[in-house]
């Protein structure tokens, strides 16, 4: 099985759940780059949850650079893809080139990783129906019009598909992401 977690962002992507899949991926020996719709120095974001707000704080994050672009990724030379949330999937479950690889990545039976906002794109591609996942509580809405069951956990496993709420799921989110990388 191939070495490598290609990780999916753009502009407006959580700098946390892109530093924290990199680093976590490259301690377990993943290569972990990541792809977007240009390979430039992408402006991530940072979302906190403030006690008297009833939604999540946006503020300006990281500058990360991407690797690759969408068009370059040969999807048989990884062993999953995650999906990073913030708002940039708000835009990428519009790119057909991102549906495409994310249908790809599940017609290959490959693991698909989705983190807060990145369910968007599962929802995009259509591979929510039927499935139990989670994610950040205020984009359940879609999931459950997709069909999909929604769940308040931190990390749900359900086949090939790991979901978590948001940031603040890491430490059950990549528990359980490593448990069935070990598997395969």
């Amino acid at each position: 099985m191939p070495k490598k977690v290609l990780i999916i962002t753009d502009d407006s992507g959580e700098s946390l759940e892109i530093y924290y899949a990199q680093h976590r991926f490259r301690e377990a020996g993943y290569a972990a780059p990541i792809a977007a719709t240009k390979k430039k120095l992408l402006h991530g974001v940072i979302h906190d949850f403030e006690p008297d707000w009833n939604t999540y704080v946006e503020r300006p994050g990281y500058r990360i650079p991407s690797d690759l672009t969408f068009a370059q990724v040969k999807v048989r030379e990884y062993a999953a893809v995650l999906l990073i949330g913030g708002r940039a999937p708000e835009f990428l479950r519009h790119d057909p080139k991102v549906i495409r690889l994310v249908k790809e990545f599940h017609r290959q039976g490959k693991w698909i990783f989705s983190i807060c906002h990145g369910v968007q794109i599962l929802v995009a591609a259509g591979l929510v129906r039927g499935r139990t996942l989670t994610c950040y509580r205020n984009v359940r809405l879609e999931v459950e019009q997709a069909g999909g069951k929604w769940v308040d956990k931190e990390s749900v496993v359900d086949g090939r598909l790991i979901t978590s709420q948001t940031w603040e799921s890491h430490p059950e989110f990549y528990r359980d992401i490593f448990a069935q990388l070990g598997k395969t």
